[in-house]
């Protein structure tokens, strides 16, 4: 009877230990993302994957875990939509979307009104891009696409692409992004001057400055801004020319304290980036791509990003845009 005991002790023992190793497999690696700031996951899911999801409408979804929304409605293509910062909940985009690609033109001329009521088709690709083409017409001499890609959980890339039948002379995409008004505040990345004390910096476009606020790069883009494209119709635009850039990085802020909307782009595929005053009620902000001559038969490219950050100083905002440089170097 003592035999018979102490066998079924040692059994259930044994099975305690068996349940506890088994709790530790389970349960360690949910511990260890919590200790890392990595949010937690039911058991046997899957990490959230960098990549859109068509569905089934011609439009397309995202989840990074850190931004949520749509890209292309109703057979057109105005860039993301119902895009919510999920940490605060905070929806980014305005009446608009983000990374949208608005007015098209070539020297003292614009094409349409804008690129997104253009027919267009679209495709999801292997690694979870999406593709935009719009074909050429016969009162646009080119076709345009667009990649859009998850990058990172908080960022989003897109390239755009143009193919000329013809010789475009100073092409420009005009890429355009509208926000929710709880981020009133544009700043935009200026050199050295006054403004700045005596050093590059982040420079917010006060409503003194000018209603509608444009940061060239330098002395040749001030010439094609001013090249007469901006006096067509419809909504033509006067606008007030600022500080040269430093580097093509613009950013809205949300009051207190919440994420930053970054734009960013090389320094060779954007020429400008424009914005109204703070506060102003279209909450937009824009990014002028290419800004040189394509000949006819050619292709040329002009690469943009979109992040969305909690790290609030200028510093750590450079510092993204310097790995964004390294990670097109790589």
């Amino acid at each position: 009877m003592f035999g018979n005991y102490a066998l079924g002790r040692i059994a259930q023992e044994r099975s305690i230990v068996i349940l506890a190793s088994v709790l530790v497999f389970l349960v360690g690696p949910i511990a260890g993302r919590e200790l890392s700031g990595e949010p937690p996951r039911a058991i046997g899911s899957e990490p959230t994957k960098l990549a859109f999801i068509s569905n089934q409408n011609d439009e397309y979804e995202f989840d990074t875990g850190i931004l949520r929304g749509k890209l292309r409605r109703a057979g057109k293509s105005p860039g993301l939509s119902s895009v919510v910062h999920v940490p605060s909940g905070l929806t980014l985009n305005g009446t608009y979307g983000i990374l949208s690609h608005y007015r098209v033109f070539t020297t003292n001329n614009r094409y349409g009104t804008a690129a997104w009521d253009w027919p267009s088709t679209s495709k999801l690709l292997g690694d979870g891009a999406v593709r935009i083409t719009w074909p050429e017409a016969p009162d646009r001499p080119f076709e345009m696409a667009a990649i859009y890609r998850c990058t990172e959980a908080s960022t989003l890339d897109v390239e755009t692409i143009v193919k000329a039948r013809e010789d475009l002379s100073n092409f420009e995409v005009f890429l355009a992004s509208y926000f929710n008004k709880a981020f009133p505040s544009p700043c935009v990345y200026v050199k050295a001057g006054r403004l700045t004390q005596g050093k590059p910096g982040f420079l917010t476009a006060a409503k003194p400055a000018g209603d509608w606020q444009m940061f060239p790069r330098d002395g040749r883009a001030l010439r094609i801004i001013g090249d007469g494209r901006w006096k067509k119709e419809p909504h033509p635009v006067e606008w007030s020319i600022m500080p040269n850039m430093a580097m093509p990085i613009g950013l809205r802020r949300s009051a207190e304290g919440g994420p930053t909307a970054i734009l960013m782009a090389p320094p060779d595929d954007c020429f400008a980036i424009a914005t109204p005053y703070q506060g102003e009620s279209h909450y937009s902000l824009y990014l002028s791509l290419f800004g040189r001559n394509v000949k006819a038969g050619r292709t040329a490219r002009a690469r943009s990003r979109f992040v969305v950050t909690t790290a609030g100083s200028g510093a750590e905002i450079v510092e993204l845009y310097k790995k964004y440089i390294r990670d097109l170097a790589d």
